[in-house]
């Protein structure tokens, strides 16, 4: 799941170097943080949200393929 959100983001964003993707593991839950360059984060958030939302479509359904529920924050 990891690799696969970090795999969007750099397709995204202008820097790619400065993608990062931390895992926090829970019980039940993992909570992806993605963090990007400031002046990447409109392009990874997207007009209403909408990139954003897509990326956390594409997680939920790989993360139920899975068994497993993963939350996707992005932080600045």
């Amino acid at each position: 799941m990891k690799d696969l959100i970090k795999y969007i983001a750099q397709a995204l964003v202008d820097n790619p170097d400065q993608v990062s993707v931390e895992e926090v593991e829970g019980n039940q839950t993992s909570v992806l943080e993605l963090k990007v360059a400031k002046e990447d984060l409109g392009k990874v958030i997207g007009k209403q949200g909408r990139t954003a939302r897509a990326m956390r479509t594409i997680l939920s359904a790989a993360s139920a393929k899975v068994k497993k529920r993963t939350v996707l924050e992005i932080l600045e």
